[in-house]
C-alpha cells in the first residue's frame, strides 16, 4: 500500500498557490496576483502581531474564522479601509483557502467556518454622468490646432464611443484601432478579456486625422502617447480630462460644481446607450462586463433619475399620500 502524500505546509501551500495555480493553471493577470500579494502581506503581518507567529511558522489551522474577522475588522478600524477593499481582501482569501482545502483535509473545518465570513454589504453611490451636451462640450474643448489638444480630442472621444476603462485605452496600440472600411477599435480588457466596438463617424474621422500627425505610426506603437512617445499615465488622462472640462465650463457652468472623472465618460457611454433603447445585454458587451448583472445599475439608476422628474412633476396642490399599516403585527414589520 502506498504511503499517503505527505501534507504540504502552509508557506509551501500559499507559494504553489500563487505560482502553479493563479500563475499557470489560472492565467490571472500581473495586477490580481498584485492585489492577492498585497492582502496576504498585510494579513501575515496582522498574525504576527495578532497570535505572535512569524508568517513561515504558520499553519493552515490558525487562519481561522476569528483571525480573519479580527482581520478584517482592522482593514477597517485601522487602515480605514472601505467595504468595497475590505471584501476585495476577502475574496482573494476565500479563493486560497477554496484551493488549499483540495490539498490539507485536516484543516477542513476550519476552511469552512472561515469561507462562512460574508460579505459586507454597502450602499452603491449614485451615479454620476453628464447630459449630451455636457459631454459634447467637453469633446470640443481641447484646442485641435496643437499636438496634445488633438490627442486628447480623439481620446475622449473613443473613451466616449466605447465605454473604454482608462487602462484600455492607453494601452491602445495603433494597429487596435481600425478606421478604414469597418471602423473598430479591439479593446484589451480586465482579466485579459478582448473586445471588440464599432466606432461611430466622428471618431473615426478623428481617429484618422491624429494617425496622420503621429511621428512614428507603426501599429506597435502607443495610440494616444505622452509626450516622450511612451505610455500615458493615468493621472495624465485625469488631468488632460479636468483641462478640458474646465474650458467646457464657459458653456455648461454647472460642470465647474462636478466631480468628473474618466470613470464619468464611462457611466455616460453606459447611460446615453440605455436611454437610447439599447438592450442592457448588449450595453454589457459594449463595456466588457464579466456578467450584464453589473450593467444592471445603469438600469437602476435611470429609474431612480425618472421616478424623481415624476416627483417634481406631481401636482402641487395633491396632498401626500403615506401608507398606514392595518395591524399591529404589520406596524412591528414597518418598524424593523
Amino acid at each position: 500500500m502506498p504511503d499517503p502524500k505527505p501534507i504540504p505546509s502552509f508557506p509551501l501551500l500559499l507559494q504553489r498557490f500563487f505560482v502553479e495555480h493563479l500563475g499557470n493553471q489560472r492565467a490571472v493577470s500581473p495586477r490580481t496576483i498584485a492585489a492577492y500579494r498585497d492582502t496576504f502581506r498585510l494579513l501575515l503581518s496582522f498574525a504576527e502581531a495578532k497570535i505572535g507567529k512569524a508568517p513561515t511558522r504558520l499553519a493552515l489551522a490558525d487562519l481561522d474564522a476569528q483571525l480573519i474577522l479580527s482581520f478584517l475588522d482592522h482593514l477597517e478600524k485601522v487602515r480605514s479601509n472601505g467595504a468595497r477593499s475590505r471584501n476585495a481582501r476577502l475574496a482573494a482569501l476565500r479563493s486560497f483557502l477554496k484551493y488549499a482545502a483540495h490539498h490539507d483535509l485536516t484543516a477542513l473545518p476550519v476552511i469552512e467556518q472561515a469561507l462562512a465570513i460574508p460579505m459586507k454589504r454597502f450602499e452603491r453611490p449614485v451615479l454620476g454622468f453628464l447630459s449630451r451636451d455636457e459631454m459634447q462640450a467637453i469633446l470640443d474643448a481641447p484646442d485641435a490646432r496643437t499636438w496634445a489638444g488633438q490627442r486628447d480630442r480623439a481620446l475622449f472621444s473613443l473613451m466616449y464611443n466605447t465605454g473604454a476603462r482608462v487602462s484600455e485605452v492607453i494601452g491602445l496600440r495603433v494597429g487596435d484601432v481600425l478606421v478604414d472600411g469597418s471602423s473598430v477599435a479591439h479593446l484589451h480588457g480586465k482579466g485579459r478579456k478582448e473586445r471588440s466596438v464599432p466606432l461611430w463617424r466622428t471618431t473615426t474621422s478623428l481617429i484618422r486625422s491624429w494617425k496622420r500627425r503621429l511621428d512614428d505610426p507603426g501599429e506597435g506603437h502607443f495610440l494616444f502617447p505622452n509626450r516622450g512617445g511612451g505610455r500615458m499615465a493615468r493621472s495624465n488622462v485625469t488631468q488632460r480630462l479636468e483641462l478640458a472640462v474646465s474650458a467646457a465650463t464657459e458653456r455648461h457652468p454647472g460642470l465647474a460644481r462636478r466631480s468628473i472623472s474618466p470613470h464619468t465618460v464611462r457611466h455616460t457611454t453606459a447611460m446615453h446607450l440605455l436611454q437610447s433603447g439599447v438592450d442592457i445585454a448588449v450595453i454589457a458587451l459594449w463595456l466588457g462586463h464579466e456578467s450584464p448583472a453589473t450593467t444592471h445599475m445603469y438600469l437602476q439608476a435611470d429609474l431612480a433619475m425618472k421616478e424623481r422628474t415624476l416627483n417634481r412633476l406631481q401636482p402641487t396642490a395633491a396632498a401626500p399620500h403615506r401608507y398606514r399599516p392595518p395591524d399591529q403585527l404589520m406596524q412591528f414589520l414597518m418598524s424593523l
